[in-house]
């Protein structure tokens, strides 16, 4: 997986831009395009405290709601730490918004003054798919897009 290329790609493709949504589909759009082991790329947009509502997304149907206390993407909420999964079916309290999912990464994503404003999940179809490595470019692309800017 080549994350400088496609940090390249997503900075020139949101330069400029403000609005988050328009931000979130764009990230959704590319990183999902970028590797096949990404099956369901998406984000989950805080909308009221303790709550996550579906936001851009890529692949299958998503969960429309998901609460803070439930699941990966409430857990990565709710702590504001990266979920590395491996194996989803052992994640106590997993919500299976797909059957095909087998392991999941799910990444908290701040705003320019560090508040939680979404988590950003990707589901693969394989398990074990996402390591270290990714977290930590992904988190980088996030940084880059999201809290390097006033956000409308």
């Amino acid at each position: 997986m080549d994350y400088k290329a496609l940090a390249g790609r997503i900075a020139s493709l949101t330069d400029g831009e403000t609005d988050s949504v328009s931000l979130m589909a764009t990230v959704a759009c590319e990183v999902h395009h970028s590797d096949d082991r990404f099956d369901w790329t998406g984000f989950y947009r805080v909308t009221q405290p303790g709550l996550l509502k579906i936001g851009p997304y890529q692949g299958g149907h998503g969960c429309l709601v998901i609460p803070f206390d439930k699941g990966v993407c409430g857990a990565a909420a709710k702590t504001g730490k990266v979920q590395l999964v491996a194996d989803v079916h052992a994640f106590e309290g997993h919500i299976a918004c797909a059957s095909s999912t087998m392991s999941e990464i799910v990444l908290p994503v701040r705003d320019a003054v560090g508040n939680i404003i979404a988590v950003f999940d990707i589901d693969s179809d394989q398990p074990g798919a996402f390591d270290q490595g990714d977290a930590d470019a992904l988190e980088e692309i996030l940084h880059s897009v999201f809290a390097t800017r006033q956000l409308s």
